[in-house]
């Protein structure tokens, strides 16, 4: 079996970002598919660095997908990562991977070792938009539950993203924590979004004022790629420390491990390099005793479904992210859609990835900018 073509789809969905899906094709009528993480300003770059990696995929044998996903490293990038980089050969490496289980006749997971769990749990995002004040946006929180949802994250920072603000933005920040907490009750958990935003005596602020709160996590404090800054920062934050959504690879992970500058970490699998690179760090995080909650902006098909597939092989996985605000367009483009049921996705037993998408209901969507972030 060999690899014919590679196709990108960048898809509008009216809201946040362009997302990206790949399609691998091979001669023998199998085909796969993968999706890359994006930005909204950062989508092109993806799409140009999947046109060039194709000429290091058509014609090689799709099985061996470690191979490929080093010699992109070793050759294409001459051993220089990038955000960009990562993203496409993180789709690419998904879509192997669909072909794989569908050459064998198994779902991805049993490909990996086997499950550990028959459901996963989500946590509800992209929900709070919107919100002028903290009571409209404990409303929109007990919205999110009603549905089912038994967690739910969100950024309670106001404004543009700031390292040094000032005491209002840190007491509207309080504010909102509070208001979420009092409007869903004790039983819900609110996971809380900093966004690496912050300098740590802000952060550390905050964190402290919402211990009240009993938030479920506190989510990057600080810039990850400042590791001492951000262990300094866990060891006087009472509440479990997460980082890892703008780490790439196992490399950027080891020092976080070796410094314990988080309790749980989140790497997404369409950007850190997919779904084998994933389970290597979720691996590395277990013997130094952190916990894994795969980070998921990215829709509620393909991305959804590697991140499940390999959320289910872990032993220290927790609760991965389910964006609501793209959920209708997942019902659009997957041909089978995958159903939340009560706070919990079932794990897809069919060949591959277990999900297809309809190329029409993908080119329904083109491409659009975005306006410019100001």
């Amino acid at each position: 079996m060999q690899i014919t073509d590679v196709r990108h789809f960048l898809v509008h969905p009216g809201r946040g970002k362009n997302l990206c899906f790949v399609r691998i094709d091979t001669d023998c009528g199998v085909y796969g598919w993968g999706e890359c993480y994006t930005q909204s300003d950062r989508d092109l770059q993806i799409t140009a660095h999947i046109d060039q990696i194709k000429r290091y995929l058509i014609g090689r044998d799709p099985g061996r997908i470690k191979a490929f996903t080093q010699t992109t490293f070793d050759d294409f990038a001459a051993r220089r990562g990038s955000m960009d980089l990562y993203c496409a050969v993180s789709g690419l490496e998904q879509a192997l991977w669909d072909i794989k289980g569908k050459v064998a006749g198994m779902p991805v997971h049993a490909l990996l070792g086997g499950a550990c769990r028959d459901r996963i749990r989500v946590y509800a995002n992209g929900w709070s938009g919107g919100a002028g004040s903290p009571d409209e946006l404990g409303v929109k929180a007990v919205e999110v539950v009603e549905r089912g949802f038994s967690a739910l994250k969100f950024d309670p920072v106001p404004g543009p993203w700031r390292t040094f603000v000032d005491k209002d933005v840190e007491h509207r920040a309080i504010e909102n924590v509070l208001a979420v907490r009092d409007a869903v009750g004790a039983d819900v958990d609110i996971l809380v979004e900093m966004h690496r935003r912050l300098a740590p005596m802000h952060a550390v602020r905050i964190a402290r004022a919402i211990e009240c709160a009993a938030p479920f996590w506190f989510e990057e404090p600080v810039l990850a790629e400042n590791v001492p800054a951000l262990a300094r920062a866990k060891r006087d934050i009472n509440i479990p420390v997460v980082t890892g959504e703008a780490l790439y690879t196992k490399f950027d992970f080891r020092e976080v491990f070796e410094q314990g500058a988080a309790d749980i970490i989140n790497p997404d699998v369409c950007n850190v390099g997919g779904i084998l690179e994933l389970k290597e760090i979720a691996a590395m995080a277990e013997a130094y005793f952190v916990a894994v909650s795969p980070h998921n902006f990215n829709s509620t098909t393909v991305g959804l479904a590697a991140t499940a597939h390999v959320a289910a092989t872990m032993p220290n996985f927790l609760i991965t992210e389910y964006f609501v605000n793209l959920e209708e367009l997942g019902r659009e483009i997957a041909r089978e859609p995958w159903r939340v049921v009560d706070g919990y996705i079932d794990l897809p037993q069919e060949p591959g990835l277990g999900i297809d998408l309809d190329e029409s209901a993908l080119a329904a969507r083109p491409y659009r900018p975005f306006p410019i972030r100001r």
